[in-house]
């Protein structure tokens, strides 16, 4: 399978950095599955193209038995996920650019986290549902679909077409969210995986799919055909709805409920609050409690608590900025900016920007909100992030909220952190370290609250730090 990856971004060549390979290199990569060649057949300024050609060895794969191979004589003779070549090809993609998945751009950091024009072309893709299951899964993510069918066979044009494509997609995202869609949804056109799976691939999934797949609006077809098994798709479908701002809208039936329908049988009163829902109130009462009048929300994601800000009309100013482009757009949409009154549009406000470079437009509010923001920061660029916000841009007040890494014993099936993103989870006492440090240093005083029910030897699932002018 053969796989192409352009941009027109100037100088183009710069793909090379953001995908740790270089342009003047031909480079072999020896798999279990085959042979992954990665090459640039185009490489100036204009125009810069990457491709990625899966040879399958059969051969090889069937000598290659791994631990949840199945477990009888001949199964890796009858196993037919061995064939699920579009599955081969997003681990093949996954594998090479490991690196450029994760977001990492080091020289050209600025780069990375930067949405660019990319065009990618697959000329043979399995397909089930044909060109319509590909504008589903692709055109929501901001990607402009070409998906024409090929024929079963040339000669024959009565027998219809076969459930191959001919992919083309072209739009302005970021390479790491470009390239863990392909990986997520390459299996999911074909509905079928290379592998057996086993419980680590709903991790793999929310890994992948962390902030884009929770706003998708056929999440759960998406999900469903990733993981296959029915028991493997049920509890990633409960653990979306348990991470929080990022997630809990995976049972939303739509934009204008966010709260989780209740269990057969249950009345309102039985169903529980979400704990996202107590924490949007919570960060709501410390802003009106406050009395400010300007509020930025970094880190704003789809917007859920931007839709609080706006319908509370003592905020005179609303802004939300996020690094993900196509969050913006879906925050746009959740608060429906074009049917707003030009009153109300007036007060708000989205831009893109990343919260560890400085930037003028964070300077001059009330208060600003980091809501389940810092654990997706690694450790090693949070203090940019504390000059940028804390110093920099120096609010009136600055609420905090992340989770309690102590409460997460509480939720039954939880093994590590509570989303495959985060990059830390702090204890209370790690949490009351680091506030009252940034206090210090950026002239704050901190108050340390909790959100959520309360453990007597856990506390609580969120813990929350307002920080205010001395």
């Amino acid at each position: 399978m053969l796989l192409t990856l352009t941009t027109t971004h100037r100088p183009a060549t710069d793909l090379g950095f953001l995908l740790f390979k270089h342009p003047g290199r031909v480079q072999e990569f020896v798999r279990s599955f085959g042979n992954v060649t990665v090459f640039y057949p185009e490489a100036s300024d204009e125009r810069c193209t990457v491709a990625v050609l899966l040879e399958v060895d059969p051969v090889r794969m069937a000598r290659s038995v791994g631990r949840d191979a199945p477990c009888f004589s001949l199964g890796q003779y009858v196993n037919d996920r061995s064939y699920a070549a579009s599955s081969l090809l997003g681990a093949a993609v996954a594998d090479v650019f490991s690196t450029a998945r994760s977001g990492r751009g080091d020289s050209h950091q600025e780069l990375a986290d930067t949405a660019i024009p990319l065009e990618i072309s697959i000329p043979v893709l399995p397909c089930r549902g044909g060109p319509a299951v590909a504008r589903r899964v692709f055109e929501p993510l901001g990607w402009t679909v070409e998906a024409e069918p090929i024929v079963l066979d040339d000669r024959h044009p009565d027998w219809g077409d076969s459930r191959y494509v001919r992919l083309r997609l072209t739009g302005t995202v970021r390479v790491a969210d470009a390239l863990n869609q392909l990986y997520v949804l390459l299996p999911v056109m074909d509905e079928s995986k290379h592998y057996w799976q086993g419980n680590d691939e709903v991790d793999k999934l929310l890994r992948s799919g962390s902030g884009w797949l929770a706003t998708h609006p056929d999440r759960e077809l998406i999900t469903r055909r990733y993981l296959g098994r029915s028991g493997l798709a049920r509890d990633a479908l409960v653990r979306l709805a348990e991470l929080g701002d990022e997630v809990d809208e995976v049972f939303a039936p739509s934009d204008d409920d966010d709260v989780p329908h209740p269990e057969p049988g249950s009345t309102p009163d039985e169903r529980p609050e979400p704990l996202n829902a107590r924490r949007h109130k919570a960060v709501l009462d410390v802003l009106l409690a406050l009395g400010v009048r300007t509020v930025v929300d970094l880190g704003c994601g789809s917007g859920q608590f931007l839709r609080t800000l706006v319908a509370e009309w003592s905020f005179t100013r609303v802004v939300g900025t996020d690094v993900s482009a196509r969050s913006l757009q879906t925050a746009a949409r959740r608060l429906r900016l074009d049917k707003m009154s030009e009153r109300q549009a007036e007060r708000v406000e989205l831009f893109q920007g990343a919260l560890t470079y400085t930037d003028e437009r964070l300077a001059g509010f009330d208060a600003a909100v980091l809501m389940e923001v810092i654990e997706h920061i690694d450790p090693g660029r949070l203090p940019a992030l504390e000059r940028v916000v804390f110093g920099a841009a120096h609010p009136g007040a600055v609420v905090v909220t992340t989770p309690n890494s102590e409460y997460n014993p509480v939720y039954e099936g939880l093994d590590g952190m509570r989303h495959p993103d985060h990059r830390f989870e702090w204890t209370r006492d790690e949490f009351a370290a680091w506030s009252a440090r940034v206090a210090a240093e950026h002239g704050y005083t901190v108050q340390l609250h909790g959100v959520g029910d309360v453990d007597a030897e856990r506390g609580t699932p969120t813990q929350m730090a307002v920080f205010s002018h001395e």
